[in-house]
């Protein structure tokens, strides 16, 4: 029997025109890279003189900021690898809200230090591997240097706080800033009978506005509308507040479907306005029947209405964003209305008093002096756009930090202090284990200490020495000496009182862990060609048989 013929010489297909591929070392490398330039953007934004970045939109818009989530959440990544750092960020970001920087550039770090081990010829898994049980070190190191406190302590709460701040502001501004952040955790935070603590950071509205100075921030015990009373006539300061809720107009609603009214007389035309108006009036005769003073709403209020409500006296504000709704809810105790004919006098928020007052160039409307507020706003102002955004990133990591020690009350030293004391005990760790593996349970402590050269560097000391300082001290057992950046030294960081939530850390370690292992584990990259080059490519070619055509003409 014949043998079938071969197909030399055949192209086999198997994948679109466009696509590229790389594969190997090729891959990991390109990852690698990827992954170590979006580190180094974030390197020097690192600790209380860490640099600031200006990003610039494609609409020109400007934004300087040294919050890692913030610079990369602005940047237009478009690298597979350099993406997955951006969710590193955001994952330490939705987790516990502070830490995305160390998280990002540790993340780095262990990618730099594994790849002279992969031109070692070790293999990606084994350093995988590795990292994770390293990790699992950490877990421990993290559990025996953490220091519990009680999440009661006002002054514990205001040191983590203030630390939070300071990398963003100025010691001045940490202190007022922290203060605010400290007072509106405590007070949406709802104990459980079992002593944990529910917190959502959500609970506390931030506004901004600028114009002025810091110290004219304030933290309002209710909720701050941006909006102004509808009608001049209104009453622009209510006091012992009954505020109705709602979620429906004040106003005539038109048909689902299309209608049409035939009228051939004033008189008709005159008998349905009157109805309509008799309709609004007894809108408002309900809410007034209640006891409503204010009443604030998610839709509209017709022009009628608002003339009814300013002859009852009752302070109205329309189309408040639904958020705002459910914190004035939250805020007043009160229930939120989607029909008028439904409300009672039970359904009303209550307040000490509600008032309109011009903040910078805008009108906005004050609830507040609530009994046992479950929502509250924090109001932050700043001399410039930029500044107050700043300040609210500020507050922000400060309420952040807040919450994160109320649900895990434990404490470790800032200042590169406990990534030095991990890196030991992992260094200890890694001499017991045999073969490759300790040489990348090695690489993984010297990612750590990264974190305090990365510090060392922002202050101005040289990072050679500090690091080799650092290791003698803690090799000595004194795990609470790290960078004082403020006075760009080593000093015993306990003593300073630079201390950070332990959550942080430890989901920052777990963050970069997860990356680096995942980047590592990449041995070939498929790229199809973008839909818009081949939009390109389909006009350019396009164009050139037009003008080819019109030279045959």
């Amino acid at each position: 029997m014949a043998s079938a013929p071969a197909l030399t010489g055949t192209p086999i297909l198997i994948l679109k025109e466009g696509t590229t591929r790389t594969k190997g070392r090729a891959a990991l490398r390109v990852n690698i890279l990827a992954a170590r330039i979006i580190a180094d953007a974030l390197r020097t934004s690192l600790g209380p003189r860490g640099m600031d970045k200006m990003l610039v939109d494609s609409f020109g818009d400007v934004t300087i900021t040294n919050d890692g989530a913030t610079i990369l959440d602005e940047m237009e990544v478009q690298h597979p690898a350099a993406k997955m750092m951006v969710e590193v960020a955001k994952t330490q970001d939705h987790e516990v809200g502070d830490g995305t920087t160390t998280a990002c550039i540790l993340a780095g770090f262990l990618l730099d230090k594994a790849e002279p081990l992969i031109n070692r010829d070790v293999h990606p898994t084994i350093i995988a591997d590795a990292y994770k049980k390293a990790f699992q070190e950490a877990i421990k190191a993290l559990d025996k240097y953490a220091i519990r406190i009680d999440p009661e302590d006002r002054e514990w709460l205001l040191r983590i706080a203030r630390v939070a701040v300071s990398t963003k502001s100025s010691a001045r501004a940490a202190d007022f800033l922290a203060k605010m952040a400290v007072e509106a955790i405590l007070t949406v935070a709802e104990k459980l009978p079992d002593g944990r603590y529910k917190v959502d950071v959500d609970d506390v509205k931030i506004e901004k506005k600028a114009g002025g100075s810091l110290e004219d921030s304030r933290l309002v015990k209710g909720i701050v509308i941006d909006k102004e009373v509808v009608h001049p006539d209104m009453p622009k300061l209510v006091k012992n507040a009954r505020i109705a809720i709602l979620n429906c107009p004040l106003e005539i609603e038109k048909p689902e479907f299309d209608a049409k009214i035939r009228i051939s007389s004033p008189e008709q035309m005159k008998a349905f306005m009157d109805a309509e108006t008799e309709e609004l009036r007894k809108m408002v005769e309900k809410l007034k029947s209640v006891g409503a003073n204010v009443v604030i709403t998610q839709k509209g209020i017709d022009d009628t209405a608002q003339h009814f409500l300013a002859k009852a006296e009752i302070l109205a504000v329309r189309r408040v964003k639904s958020s705002d709704i459910e914190k004035l809810a939250k805020a007043t105790g009160g229930r939120i209305v989607t029909n008028i004919e439904d409300i009672t006098e039970a359904d009303l928020g209550r307040a000490e008093r509600v008032y309109e007052e011009k903040v910078g160039e805008d009108r906005m409307v004050f609830i507040e002096g609530c009994a046992d507020p479950k929502s509250v706003t924090i109001l932050v102002r700043g001399s410039s756009d930029r500044l107050v955004d700043e300040y609210e990133r500020a507050t922000i990591d400060a309420l952040n930090v807040v919450k994160d020690i109320l649900i895990d009350p434990r404490v470790v030293v800032g200042g590169g202090a406990i990534e030095m004391a991990v890196a030991c005990h992992i260094r200890d760790f890694g001499l017991k284990l045999k073969g490759k593996e300790q040489l990348a349970v090695q690489a993984f402590a010297e990612a750590l200490e990264e974190i305090s050269i990365a510090l060392a560097e922002s202050c101005g000391i040289d990072p050679i020495e500090a690091v080799t300082e650092l290791r003698s001290h803690h090799e000595q057992g004194r795990n609470s000496y790290g960078i004082d950046v403020i006075n760009a030294k080593i000093a015993d960081i306990a003593n300073i009182g630079v201390y950070e939530p332990a959550i942080v850390k430890l989901q920052a370690f777990k963050s970069a862990v997860d990356a680096a292992c995942m980047i590592l584990r990449i041995d070939d990259i498929v790229a199809a060609s973008r839909l818009e080059e081949k939009e390109k490519e389909k006009e350019e070619k396009e164009e050139e048989e037009t003008k080819s055509s019109e030279f045959e003409i």
